[in-house]
């Protein structure tokens, strides 16, 4: 009786533990959002006001039917138009090589972004960085050889939170705009229906091979902080 009662006693305390561990994430997840939420919608006012900018870089992600990636996908070319309907951006670069699947992530963002209605002669595929760091520094690169003065980072909060430190380095005049997905509208359950199907041949590489199997954990890490990147070329 004793040790059925102790063990029952101990079960209960795990659930209690349990429950409230994933109410104390679920908590810090939903600040986070908020937080990430703030800081857009801060940004987001600046760049109104500083606007209208030559070009917005817009960090790549391979395309996928999955709920998390195809939300991101989606929020990104969506953020981009939405910059570029209002007069915010003139032009946008879309930044990403074939990283994990066999698809150029800068050609196929500019391909759905075509679709949507965005002038063709107003996007353009950066496809050799292939990681955020990169994205930023060889679209910063390719604006700047297309003559581009005026430039913003365009990509959901996060990222760019990750990304200051190497933006106020290394390029220090670069304005970021946030995603506030309250305006791009991004259901989670029903996103498919705000990206066209199209058809993204024209985005392939036949000799495809993914960056996990070229380089180790390591070496990824190290590319994600900017190590592969000669800024003096």
């Amino acid at each position: 009786m004793e040790t059925a009662f102790l063990l029952n006693c101990d079960m209960n305390q795990q659930k209690i533990y349990f429950n409230l561990t994933l109410v104390s994430l679920l908590a810090i997840l939903l600040c986070n959002s908020c937080a990430d939420q703030k800081f857009a919608q801060k940004y987001f006012a600046k760049a109104k006001n500083a606007a209208p900018y030559d070009v917005v870089i817009v960090t790549g992600i391979p395309y996928s039917d999955s709920s998390s990636t195809g939300r991101i996908f989606a929020a990104r070319v969506l953020w981009a138009k939405y910059l570029f309907d209002r007069g915010i951006a003139k032009n946008i670069i879309f930044s990403g090589s074939a990283v994990s699947t066999p698809y150029y992530e800068g050609k196929a963002m500019k391909i759905v972004a075509d679709s949507l209605g965005v002038p063709s002669n107003h996007t353009f595929s950066e496809i050799k960085a292939e990681h955020s760091t990169e994205n930023v520094w060889y679209g910063l690169k390719m604006a700047k050889k297309m003559g581009f003065k005026r430039i913003a980072l365009a990509a959901d909060p996060f990222q760019v939170k990750m990304l200051r430190s190497f933006l106020k380095k290394r390029c220090e005049n670069m304005d970021y705009i946030p995603i506030v997905y309250d305006s791009v509208i991004i259901d989670k359950n029903n996103w498919h229906a705000q990206i066209p199907k199209v058809d993204f041949s024209g985005a392939y590489e036949p000799k495809f091979v993914k960056l996990s199997d070229r380089e180790g954990f390591w070496e990824r890490f190290s590319g994600t902080r900017g190590k592969h990147i000669n800024f003096n070329e």
